[in-house]
């Protein structure tokens, strides 16, 4: 039998990594400004502290000046970045999943090996409408996570996933 005829071959071929279809919720870019606010709060509680402790300083000033330069960047672009580079799709046969902004991951989940299919909503998902949906696989790698999504373009897709991996054969190992 020749190999590239066999079906475990053609389907790996099908499975190619590339950039996916679909793009986050447009609400995840506050979403994600709002996690970088609550951590920049503790960094400016930690600077008001020190002032407290040591009185300003020079070197104090220039801790502030980089940390408001830092925060105010931070804010203004990652956000941005975030949404433009963390993508996902799924089809048939896989779910597709690229993320990061400084260090990119592109990932495939074959829905023959998936095992769980979960949706959380923090408190601040849940204010902006969004949803993250995690798809566990027998994978050393770890769970795929699309981070953002509407939280109905979630549920949908949970839908989905579950609907397409009980009609996939496969023990998810």
């Amino acid at each position: 039998m020749n190999v590239a005829s066999t079906p475990n071959t053609r389907d790996r071929l099908q499975l190619r990594l590339r950039e996916p279809a679909n793009q986050v919720s447009p609400q995840a870019k506050t979403w994600w400004a709002l996690q970088s606010v609550i951590v920049w709060v503790f960094a400016l509680i930690a600077l008001v502290v020190t002032v407290l402790i040591w009185g300003v300083t020079i070197w104090w000033s220039l801790a502030a000046a980089l940390v408001v330069i830092w925060a105010a960047l931070d804010l203004v672009f990652v956000p941005r970045l975030r949404y433009r580079w963390n993508r996902w799709e799924t089809t048939d046969q896989a779910v597709y999943t690229q993320t990061g902004w400084f260090s990119r991951e592109w990932r495939i989940a074959p829905l023959s090996r998936v095992q769980t299919v979960d949706t959380e909503r923090g408190p601040l998902q849940r204010a902006l409408g969004l949803s993250t949906v995690t798809v566990t696989t027998a994978s050393a790698a770890g769970a795929l996570k699309i981070e953002g999504l509407d939280k109905d373009v979630a549920a949908a897709l949970v839908d989905q996933l579950v609907a397409i991996t009980e009609a996939t054969p496969g023990d998810a190992t």
